[in-house]
């Protein structure tokens, strides 16, 4: 399948970063690894016409040392099937290298039971596509990383913040307690966020705009909130060590954020 400008043009984003941390190699006897994200549009980079929705994998830069670039390669509107479908996985198997993480983070898409293109079943089909990211990245010397989805925004009558995902979050609990691999459980830690705000607060982090509410996208300080658990979960699980984090405590101004033209 043929990649849009807008895709090619992160492609091109992602490259650079990843010769980035190639090129760290050749500087002493550790190289600091890029850390590559496979994922849907609540990761994803933001083009200008798309502003204020911002992607958490805008944010996670921040919080990480230069010397651990992100190559950030999440869709919109992708599930495990059709980014593997669509060659997105082989795209970054190209390239990535021993020391760097692949962190993989699918739900939302793959819930579409109207959609044979993106649906998978939890315990089946969702399971096997994420096997081959697991076995890809270690097949190259990478460490796998399994993210549990984000939280959409979703309360009761009461004001208590509600799962969304159903069986998906177990479903890669339970893969990645089978293949040894570091679990991120940002499904739990964001909903235990939400309830924390609460009903109202929570609106000024998903993308509501005058004309729209959307209670699946974050806006800047939505994104940075999700970075800053992301980072949380690397450093719980040890998958990051201290040293490769900064501001984890700090504040982070929404004015960084800054979406870039799509490519002509």
């Amino acid at each position: 399948m043929s990649l849009t400008r807008r895709q090619a043009a992160a492609a091109a984003l992602a490259v650079p970063l990843a010769l980035a941390g190639a090129g760290a190699a050749h500087a002493g006897p550790r190289r600091e690894g890029t850390l590559y994200i496979a994922g849907d549009s609540t990761a994803a980079q933001k083009y200008a016409d798309a502003a204020p929705e911002t992607g958490w994998g805008m944010a996670l830069p921040f919080f990480l040392h230069k010397s651990r670039p992100v190559a950030n390669h999440a869709v919109n509107g992708r599930s495990s099937k059709s980014f593997v479908d669509e060659g997105r996985l082989d795209a970054i198997l190209s390239v990535i290298r021993p020391g760097d993480v692949l962190l993989v983070q699918f739900a939302h898409n793959d819930e579409k039971t109207t959609d044979p293109t993106r649906y998978t079943e939890p315990w089946t089909t969702y399971q096997d596509h994420l096997r081959m990211y697991v076995d890809g990245a270690r097949a190259r010397g990478a460490r796998p990383v399994l993210a549990t989805p984000v939280e959409r925004r979703r309360f009761d009558a009461a004001g208590k913040a509600l799962p969304s995902h159903g069986e998906y979050p177990a479903a890669m609990r339970a893969l990645a307690a089978e293949e040894g691999v570091a679990l991120l459980d940002v499904q739990a830690s964001s909903l235990a966020l939400w309830q924390e705000l609460g009903v109202e607060a929570t609106k000024t982090y998903f993308n509501w705009t005058a004309t729209e509410q959307d209670n699946t996208h974050f806006n800047p300080p939505g994104a940075i909130a999700v970075a800053r658990l992301v980072v949380r979960e690397l450093l719980r699980t040890r998958v990051l060590r201290p040293c490769d984090v900064r501001r984890v405590d700090e504040e982070i101004p929404a004015s960084w954020i800054t979406w870039p033209e799509a490519a002509a």
